[in-house]
């Protein structure tokens, strides 16, 4: 199932008048799942969270971190994903529990790097290695784990079970806590840490999920 929402050379056109939605007029590459395209939000520097409006596509401010835990690596989602039917389905079989369901965002994504990049709404390319199977409520929120295609210290990583024990305790930590309010402890948990072929299996699902929701997307935007 193709992943393309629209003729590249009209999406060039478009692109160069309009600027592209980072969810749905990004391209996630023919290389996915193993070599995609990410759009980053946030980066270790932000004090504050930031997220990708749905509707207009620029990167809004969410809110303040209340605490002083920041993101340990780059941030961001997989363009042209859904967790979806599929998505919550996979979760359910995984953890033997029922009533999951997708969370209906696209995948989030967290990708290792040495370099300093000092600001998100950027596009890289990346390599997921594992993640974390994340359930928020009743909601699958998986977080994938990427390296950055070449990256000088982590472009070596094939899996999961290469990255140390401290990295991904504190992805770990990041990802139970932020959501926290003071006074109101968020209902997450991560159930499992889960390898490279879990990961390519999720955004595999994910895109399968995507292309059914915004399949007629192109017609819609042609009106």
């Amino acid at each position: 199932m193709g992943n393309k929402i629209m003729d590249p050379i009209v999406g060039k056109l478009m692109g160069l008048r309009y600027k592209s939605h980072p969810w749905h007029g990004v391209d996630i590459g023919n290389e996915a799942p193993e070599l995609l395209i990410s759009y980053i939000e946030m980066v270790p520097t932000d004090t504050v969270k930031y997220e990708v409006d749905k509707v207009s596509g620029y990167l809004r401010l969410d809110r303040p971190q209340k605490y002083s835990n920041v993101v340990p690596a780059l941030y961001g989602f997989i363009p042209q994903t859904l967790s979806g039917a599929r998505v919550g389905k996979y979760c359910e079989e995984k953890t033997g529990r029922n009533g999951i369901k997708g969370d209906n965002d696209p995948i989030d994504i967290c990708i290792l790097t040495e370099k300093e990049i000092t600001h998100g709404d950027i596009l890289v390319r990346s390599r997921p290695i594992g993640g974390f199977r994340m359930i928020d409520g009743n909601e699958s929120d998986d977080k994938i784990i990427a390296v950055l295609n070449n990256d000088a210290v982590y472009g070596t990583y094939k899996d999961i079970t290469d990255c140390p024990n401290l990295i991904l305790d504190r992805l770990k930590h990041y990802f139970l806590t932020y959501k926290d309010l003071p006074g109101n402890k968020a209902n997450t948990e991560i159930t499992h840490t889960f390898g490279i072929d879990e990961a390519h299996e999720i955004i595999k699902r994910a895109m399968e999920d995507y292309n059914e929701r915004f399949n007629n997307l192109e017609n819609m935007l042609s009106i």
